[in-house]
C-alpha cells in the first residue's frame, strides 16, 4: 500500500494540527494526534516511523514506502515515537492522591495537641505537670522513631499498599484510645501507637508516590507529600479551636483523625501496588498490569524495559542493613540522611516552637498566628509543586538553604536591637520569610530526592534509616533546644542554626545530583561505577 488514506483534523482543533498525504508522509504538530486519526482510521502504529522530528511538527511515514520519495535523509528511530508521548498524568494521580492521605494524618497528629492541651490535662488531672504535658506532645516522636526504623522492612515484605494499610490501622486504634481515655496513661498509650503510624506512613508514602508517578510528573507529585503534610497541621489547628470554649471537644479532635485513617485503609484496595516492587519480587505478569493503570498500554513495554535496566544479577534478592555503610550504595545514603539532619539541623522545629511568642510580641493572638505560619507553608509547598518539575530539586534546595541563612540572620538582628519598636516586626518578617524558604525546599525536597536515587533494591530499608536519622537529630534538638538558649542566647543559637544552612548549601552544591525528568532507573545507573574504557 503506497498511499495513506487518513481524514484531516478540523482546523478548529487546539493544537492547529494538519495532515498531508503527499508521498504518503504524513505531517502532525503532535504525535497523539497521529495516534488519534491512525485509531479513526483503523491503521497500526507499527506501519509507520518517524523520519524528522520539529519542535511543534513530526513527519512520520509508511515503512514500506521508498526514502527516496521523501524529502530529507533524516531518520530515527521507531521507538521515539512511543517514547515522545508521554504517559497521562490523569491516570496516576488518583492512587497519589490516596497516598498522601497518610502524610495528611502525619501533619494532623503533629498539631492536634496543640490547641487541645490545656483541656486535655484539666480534664485527665495532670494541669500544671510540664513533665506530663511534654509526654503527650512528644511520646508520639518515639512511636514515629520505631515506625519509622521498621517501615523499610513492612514496605519490602509486604508491598506499599499493605504497608499504608498497616500504617493506619494503629493510627485508628491509638485514636479511638486517646479519645475514650479517662487517664493519663491512656492518652499516652493512644499517642505511642498513633506515633507508630506516623513513622511508618510517610516512608511509604514516599516510596509509592515516586514509584507510581510518571517522571515528567514526578517532582510535582512528590509536593503532593509536603502539601498534605501542611493540610492536616492546619486542619489539627482549626479543628482544636473550639478547645478552649467547649469541654471535651479534644475528644472529637481525636475521633476526628480516624475518619481519614479509615479512608486510607480501605481506599488502598482499590489503588495500584508499586511496579517496581513487584518487578523485585519477580512478579512481572503484574508489575506489566500496574503499569498498565498507572501509565497507559502505550507506555507498559518501555517501562519494563526501563525496569530491567537496572537488574544486576551478581546481587541478591536480601538486603542488609550493613549494605547501606559501605561500597557504592554509602554516597546516596550520606546524602539522603544529610539532608534530612540539615533539615532539621536549620532550627525549623525553633521557628515553629517560638512562632506564637514571635507573633504575639507584634500583637498576633497565638490562634491566628498559628494559622498564619500555616498559610505561608502552605503557600511555600504549593509554590515548590510548581516549580519542582521546571528548575528541578536541586535548585530549589540551594535557594532554600540560602534563604533559610538569611532568614535567620534577620532573626539575629532582631534580638541585638530588642530595645527598638521594629525589633518584634523584623522577627516576624525573618520567621515568616524562614518558614516560606524551608517549605519552597529542605521541607519537600528530601522526601522526593531520596527514593528517587536510591536504588529499587534497597530503596525501603535505606529510607527507613534515612528517616530514623531525621527522628533523632529532632529529638536531641528538642531536648537542648532550650538549655542552649538559656546558655547562649537567641542570638547566637540563630547565627549557629544559619551557620547550619549555610552548611547545608554547600553540601548540596558538591553532592546533590539533578534528577529531574529522568526515570529511576536512569537515576540509579547514573549512580554505579563507572568502567573505564579498555
Amino acid at each position: 500500500m503506497n498511499h495513506v488514506s487518513v481524514t484531516p483534523i478540523q482546523e478548529q482543533d487546539p493544537l492547529g494540527a494538519h495532515v498531508s498525504t503527499s508521498n504518503s508522509v504524513i505531517f502532525f504538530s503532535s504525535s497523539v494526534k497521529f495516534l488519534d486519526v491512525l485509531k479513526k482510521n483503523n491503521q497500526k502504529v507499527e506501519d509507520y516511523s518517524v523520519v524528522l522530528w520539529f519542535r511543534t511538527e513530526v513527519k512520520f511515514r509508511r515503512k514500506n514506502v521508498d526514502d527516496d520519495k521523501l524529502d530529507t535523509s533524516v531518520h530515527v528511530q521507531e521507538t521515539l515515537l512511543k517514547e515522545s508521548v508521554n504517559p497521562s498524568w490523569r491516570l496516576s494521580l488518583p492512587h497519589v492522591l490516596t497516598g498522601v492521605i497518610s502524610s495528611f494524618l502525619f501533619g494532623y497528629h503533629l498539631g492536634v495537641v496543640n490547641e487541645p492541651l490545656e483541656s486535655i490535662s484539666l480534664d485527665l488531672g495532670f494541669s500544671g505537670n510540664s513533665l506530663a504535658e511534654g509526654l503527650v506532645v512528644s511520646t508520639c516522636l518515639g512511636g514515629a522513631f520505631l515506625g519509622s526504623i521498621v517501615s523499610g522492612s513492612i514496605a519490602d515484605a509486604v508491598g506499599r499498599r499493605r504497608g499504608f494499610q498497616l500504617s493506619a490501622l494503629p493510627m485508628i486504634i491509638g485514636a479511638f484510645l486517646s479519645a475514650r481515655t479517662e487517664s493519663l496513661e491512656g492518652m499516652l498509650l493512644g499517642r505511642f501507637l498513633v506515633g507508630t503510624g506516623m513513622g511508618v506512613g510517610p516512608s511509604v508514602a514516599s516510596l509509592y508516590v515516586t514509584e507510581v508517578s510518571p517522571s515528567f510528573v514526578r517532582g510535582t507529585y512528590g509536593s503532593f507529600i509536603q502539601i498534605a503534610t501542611c493540610l492536616g497541621l492546619m486542619s489539627s489547628l482549626l479543628i482544636g479551636i473550639p478547645a478552649k470554649e467547649i469541654a471535651g471537644w479534644w475528644r472529637v479532635c481525636f475521633w476526628v483523625s480516624a475518619i481519614p485513617a479509615a479512608i486510607l485503609a480501605l481506599a488502598m484496595e482499590f489503588c495500584a501496588e508499586s511496579p517496581q516492587w513487584l518487578h523485585k519480587k519477580g512478579r512481572s505478569a503484574e508489575a506489566e498490569a500496574e503499569f498498565e493503570k498507572l501509565l497507559g498500554g502505550l507506555h507498559v513495554k518501555s517501562a519494563m524495559a526501563d525496569l530491567s535496566k537496572s537488574d544486576r544479577v551478581d546481587e541478591p534478592d536480601t538486603v542488609k542493613f550493613s549494605e547501606l555503610f559501605y561500597g557504592r550504595h554509602f554516597r546516596v545514603v550520606l546524602i539522603g540522611s544529610a539532608l534530612y539532619a540539615f533539615q532539621q539541623l536549620s532550627g525549623i522545629n525553633a521557628v515553629f516552637y517560638f512562632s506564637s511568642t514571635v507573633l504575639k510580641s507584634a500583637g498576633v493572638p497565638s490562634d491566628k498566628g498559628n494559622i498564619c505560619v500555616g498559610i505561608v507553608n502552605l503557600s511555600g509547598s504549593i509554590i515548590a509543586m510548581t516549580l519542582m518539575d521546571k528548575l528541578g530539586r536541586k535548585l530549589l534546595l540551594l535557594g532554600s538553604f540560602f534563604g533559610m541563612a538569611v532568614s535567620m540572620c534577620i532573626q539575629a538582628s532582631a534580638s541585638s536591637f530588642s530595645a527598638s519598636g521594629a525589633s518584634p516586626y523584623l522577627s516576624v518578617g525573618g520567621m515568616l520569610l524562614f518558614v516560606l524558604m524551608f517549605a519552597l525546599g529542605a521541607g519537600p525536597v528530601p522526601g522526593l530526592l531520596l527514593p528517587e536515587i536510591l536504588p529499587n533494591r534497597l530503596r525501603a530499608k535505606a529510607m527507613s534509616f534515612c528517616l530514623a536519622v531525621h527522628w533523632v537529630v529532632n529529638f536531641f534538638i528538642g531536648l537542648l533546644f532550650l538549655r542552649l538558649l538559656e546558655q547562649l542566647g537567641s542570638r547566637t543559637l540563630y547565627s549557629i542554626f544559619a551557620c547550619f544552612c549555610l552548611t547545608g548549601f554547600v553540601f548540596v552544591k558538591k553532592n546533590v545530583v539533578e534528577t529531574k525528568g529522568k526515570s529511576l532507573q536512569e537515576i540509579e545507573i547514573s549512580f554505579l561505577p563507572q568502567v573505564p574504557p579498555v
